[in-house]
């Protein structure tokens, strides 16, 4: 029974704004009235450099990350872990803290598949950075890198409930990316 703790655990994880946070200790403008008005680390990057961008997509990592990585080692159910994984997703795009308003997802997405197997999250890092490498873009990067991390899931994990979770990220990153989809079909899209 302890083991359905880590969804709203995750949930909660989650909903903790690294953007946010990251810009109120570097006495940055906040993020969510700056640039794209996204708190994220790519916003955050254009707002203050390279440096809060960073710790900022730690952040964002750790969160998908670690309630996966706790809920694994506990050895819970592949269905909880599932659902821990989406929760923490979850969080970060619909913060209780924050208004419900959030991120993309990107960086706790890569946390949430490094926590599932470390070479799914170190694949779809490999394939973001080679896109990036060749076209300079950063939402095309994320985009082919979730489209294809399902596939990349089923192929390493064979495990049903996984897949779902990694299917979902996907769609919904898809679905919150849809400016970007807009303006890349545009070629208007840096």
């Amino acid at each position: 029974m302890f083991e359905w703790l880590f969804i709203p655990l995750a949930y909660l994880a989650g909903s903790i704004s690294s953007a946010i946070l990251v810009c109120k200790l570097m006495n940055l403008p906040d993020p969510r009235d700056q640039g794209s008005g996204n708190p994220g680390a790519t916003n955050v990057m254009r707002i203050g450099g390279k440096k809060a961008a960073a710790i900022t997509l730690l952040g964002d990592l750790l969160k998908g990350l670690l309630p996966v990585y706790f809920a694994n080692l506990l050895k819970v159910s592949p269905e909880i872990v599932a659902m821990t994984g989406l929760a923490a997703f979850l969080g970060h795009l619909y913060p209780v803290f924050f208004g419900f308003k959030g991120g993309k997802g990107v960086a706790t997405s890569i946390g949430v598949l490094l926590g599932f197997s470390w070479w799914l999250g170190l694949i779809f890092m490999a394939i973001w950075f080679a896109i990036y490498k060749i076209s300079k873009i950063s939402s095309l990067s994320a985009l082919v890198a979730s489209t294809i991390s399902p596939v990349v899931t089923w192929y390493l994990t064979k495990e049903i409930y996984l897949l779902f979770a990694a299917l979902v990220m996907t769609v919904i990153l898809l679905w919150r990316h849809k400016s970007n989809i807009q303006r890349l079909l545009a070629g208007q899209e840096a």
